[in-house]
């Protein structure tokens, strides 16, 4: 694990590729941290409402970093296909950050899949953006998912500046560990994360293991590979006034025991495993109903749009009609009396490159049961704060939530001791770490142009 950690400043091997012209000047005394990033997230706005379409948790991770980068002077120009007409090309997210619109293909009706073929207008528009500015206006690309490292890549080479890359998910790694019935990753898009990760300078990965994928699946070489965790919002998701208060709020009973599934409706999070786990429940203790709130809190994305009532259905199939709550995506302070209500958070994804939701339930004082796959082992400590389910059958889901039903303290317990871990992956301290990758990329990147020059 040690070769992954971020403190990372060996050259890059691998085969040689031609270096870029660097405007990068040698500084004397200590390295300094990049004064401003041009961050790329083409296919997600940073202003969407995460929960529904391809919003989700990078776009809390995108911009949460990019808050948080600026507090510590890092400036963040943050481009993003524009989405609907009349918005403004550039709009202050917070001091400091900015996110740039650009036009590239039709606002509305253009699935994730389709955008590869809008890449050049992005790339266009990113251009022109970069055109009004003084040489020099950007230190570093920092590129989020495989559509984004794509422009990432161009951009740093004219640009003369080094690339990090994030890919938040792979689809190698999607592909390896498919719900019955999904549609596989293209190979297009393999084949893009495989160029990507040969042109970046430094890849952030969410966890060791992610990054040990990246060497894995990717050929990446290990010393490129840097472990950040993504951090939480600790003043937005925290215990606050607890979980009768928030019930309260919320209109849902005091005594109900209260599995949650918050996130994208998708075969790939399994909401369904959730589901057929309560009916397991259920038949094997009818007199459950009547004390058993079952709210599912968001919206249709990827491969569940096909299918966008497929949930509901399986819901009445179950006869869980009465006990499950079908809740459209909610903002984030409304999000974090979603978590404090619930007595589990459950997370029964086939893969997570790390597991935002889990974190943030656990910061709002709430014991998550997940799947034991991707970030989510890290996420949630077993036993501690939260429970592992290995595999995806109903019925281990079932005995973990029996555990629960059957030791009712264990919620209190565990959800107490889930709010200490969580206080351990706050945004400043991912921002700082993230710093320090630009920082080492910035220095490998100049190591390489001066030995060109020679």
């Amino acid at each position: 694990m040690s070769q992954y950690v971020s403190r990372i400043t060996g050259t890059l091997a691998g085969p040689p590729r031609a270096p870029r012209t660097s405007r990068l000047r040698r500084l004397p005394g200590q390295p300094r941290k990049p004064r401003r990033v041009a961050m790329l997230s083409v296919h997600t706005s940073p202003l969407h409402q995460p929960g529904t379409g391809d919003a989700g948790g990078m776009n809390v991770y995108i911009v949460e970093l990019a808050k948080r980068l600026a507090a510590i002077d890092v400036e963040v120009e943050i481009f993003t296909r524009a989405t609907t007409g009349g918005l403004a090309p550039a709009v202050e997210l917070a001091p400091g950050v900015l996110v740039r619109h650009v036009d590239a293909g039709p606002y509305e009706g253009l699935a994730k899949e389709d955008l590869p073929a809008q890449l050049c207008a992005f790339t266009h528009g990113v251009m022109q953006a970069w055109a009004g500015n003084r040489p020099g206006h950007y230190d570093l690309v920092h590129s989020h998912y495989w559509l984004s490292g794509h422009v990432g890549w161009l951009a740093a080479e004219r640009w003369g500046v080094p690339l990090v890359h994030a890919m938040h998910t792979m689809a190698k790694v999607k592909n390896a560990s498919m719900a019955e019935g999904d549609t596989p990753e293209p190979a297009a898009r393999v084949i893009g994360e495989s160029q990507v990760v040969r042109a970046a300078d430094r890849l952030i990965a969410n966890t060791a293991e992610e990054a040990e994928d990246l060497v894995r699946f990717y050929d990446a070489e290990p010393s490129k590979a840097a472990v950040v965790h993504p951090g939480v919002n600790l003043d937005r998701f925290s215990p606050a006034d607890g979980r009768a208060a928030a019930r309260a709020r919320l209109g849902l009973p005091q005594d109900a025991f209260i599995p949650l599934f918050a996130g994208r409706i998708q075969p790939l999070k399994a909401p369904d495993v959730l589901l057929r786990a309560v009916a397991v429940l259920l038949d094997q203790e009818p007199s459950l109903r009547t004390r058993l709130v079952v709210p599912v809190v968001g919206g249709p994305s990827g491969t569940g749009l096909a299918k966008p009532e497929g949930l509901q259905k399986l819901a009445a199939r179950l006869g869980l009609g009465d006990v499950v709550q079908f809740r459209p995506p909610v903002e984030q302070a409304r999000l974090a009396d979603w978590f404090r209500a619930a007595s589990v958070l459950v997370m029964p994804s086939y893969s997570e490159s790390f597991g935002l939701v889990a974190i943030e339930a656990q910061a709002a004082g709430t014991p998550v049961v997940a799947a034991s796959v991707g970030g989510l082992p890290v996420a949630v400590r077993d036993e501690v704060t939260g429970m592992l389910v290995e595999g995806h059958e109903p019925e281990a889901y079932a005995r973990a939530l029996r555990e629960f039903l059957d030791h009712p303290e264990l919620v209190d317990r565990m959800g107490e001791a889930a709010a200490r871990h969580a206080r351990s992956f706050g945004w400043d301290t991912a921002a700082a770490a993230t710093a320090d990758v630009y920082t080492a990329a910035v220095q490998a990147y100049r190591r390489r142009v001066r030995s060109h020059h020679g």
